[in-house]
C-alpha cells in the first residue's frame, strides 16, 4: 500500500503593519485619556475654543474691530435683550462702543492663543537648546548657563516681561510700537519662561550622556550635535511636553495680565486681557457682562489647559499612574 508524504502546514501570513492611528488608539496614553472624564471634558473645551477662535471670521456676527460695522446706538445692550433704540439682540451683549461681545471674545481669543503658543514654542526651543548644551558639555558652559537661569528665577516672570517692554519702548520709534507689539510680547513671555525647560532638559541630559548608546555614538565618531538631536533629545521630551502644556496656560495668563496693565497688544488688536481691562471700567456701573464673559473665557481656557497638563504629567510618569 502506497502512502502519501505528509504535507507541510501553510506558512503563516506576515502580520499586516498597523498604522500610527491604530497604535495610538491601542496605547496606554489613549486609554488613560478616555478613562478620565475631567480630562476628556477639558480637551473638548480647549478644542471648542481653538476651533471657534480659528473660525472667528466665519462664526462671528460682526468684525468688532472694524468701525464701519459698529453702531454706537447698540452700546451697553444687555445679553439676550433687545436694544431699546435699534431692537438688535446680542447673545452676550455689547460694550460702550456697540461691539458684540461674542465676536470680540472670538477675535480676542485668537490673539491670546497665538501669543501663548508662539511664546511657549520660543521658550521651549531656547530652553531645550541651552539645557542640552549645558548638560552635555558640562564645565564652565554648564555653570554659566545655570547661573544665568538662577539669576532670572529670582525675578517674577511679569517683571522680566515688563523690563523687556520698557527697553522696547525706549529703543523702537513710537510709530512702530503697535505693529511690533505682538512680536515683543512673544519675545518677552518666551524670555521669561525658558528657565524651566533648560533646567529640566539639563538634568535629563546629565543622566543620558553617560549611558551606553551615547558612549557608543561617541566611539564611532558621531558629531555632538547629531548625538544631542537624534539620540538624547527624544529621550528627554516627556517632561518637556508636560512643562509646555502647563506653560501654555501660564503664557496665556501672562499675556492677559500684561494686556490688562496696558503694556500688551494695542487696542486695535485686543486680546482677552484687553477686553477685561475695558470691562472693569464699567463693572460698578451695572454693565457687568462686559468683564464677566471675557473673564470666564480666560478662566475656562487656562483651567482646561492646566488640567490637560496634570493628566499628561501623570500619564507619562509611571510612578504617578493610578
Amino acid at each position: 500500500m502506497r502512502t502519501e508524504p505528509p504535507t507541510s502546514a501553510p506558512a503563516a501570513a506576515p502580520p499586516v503593519p498597523r498604522g500610527a492611528l491604530a497604535r495610538l488608539l491601542d496605547g496606554d496614553l489613549f486609554h488613560s485619556f478616555i478613562r478620565s472624564p475631567i480630562t476628556v471634558l477639558s480637551a473638548l473645551v480647549v478644542l471648542a475654543i481653538l476651533v471657534a477662535a480659528l473660525l472667528a471670521p466665519v462664526i462671528a456676527p460682526q468684525n468688532p474691530f472694524d468701525p464701519a460695522t459698529l453702531n454706537l446706538m447698540d452700546g451697553f445692550t444687555r445679553p439676550m435683550q433687545a436694544n431699546e433704540f435699534t431692537g438688535n439682540v446680542y447673545w452676550l451683549g455689547t460694550d460702550a462702543q456697540g461691539r458684540d461681545l461674542f465676536s470680540a471674545i472670538l477675535y480676542g481669543s485668537r490673539v491670546s492663543i497665538l501669543v501663548g503658543f508662539a511664546a511657549v514654542a520660543f521658550a521651549a526651543v531656547l530652553g531645550i537648546t541651552l539645557g542640552l548644551v549645558a548638560g552635555y558639555r558640562g564645565g564652565w558652559v554648564d555653570s554659566l548657563i545655570m547661573r544665568v537661569a538662577d539669576v532670572q528665577l529670582s525675578f517674577p516672570a511679569i517683571l522680566v516681561a515688563l523690563l523687556i517692554f520698557g527697553v522696547f519702548k525706549g529703543v523702537v520709534p513710537p510709530a512702530l510700537h503697535d505693529k511690533a507689539a505682538i512680536y515683543v510680547l512673544i519675545l518677552a513671555i518666551g524670555l521669561s519662561d525658558w528657565v524651566q525647560y533648560a533646567r529640566t532638559v539639563r538634568s535629563s541630559t546629565l543622566a543620558e550622556r553617560n549611558k551606553e548608546y551615547v558612549q557608543a555614538a561617541r566611539v564611532i565618531g558621531v558629531p555632538a550635535p547629531t548625538i544631542l538631536l537624534r539620540h538624547i533629545l527624544p529621550n528627554v521630551m516627556g517632561p518637556v511636553l508636560v512643562i509646555a502644556t502647563i506653560g501654555l496656560a501660564l503664557a496665556i495668563i501672562l499675556e492677559s495680565t500684561l494686556s490688562f496693565l496696558g503694556v500688551g497688544v494695542p487696542p486695535t488688536q485686543p486680546s482677552l486681557g484687553t477686553l477685561i481691562r475695558v470691562g472693569q471700567d464699567y463693572l460698578f456701573s451695572g454693565e457687568w457682562w462686559i468683564v464677566l464673559f471675557p473673564g470666564l473665557t480666560l478662566l475656562l481656557l487656562a483651567l482646561s489647559v492646566n488640567l490637560l497638563g496634570d493628566w499628561l504629567r501623570d500619564a507619562l510618569n509611571p510612578r504617578l499612574r493610578r
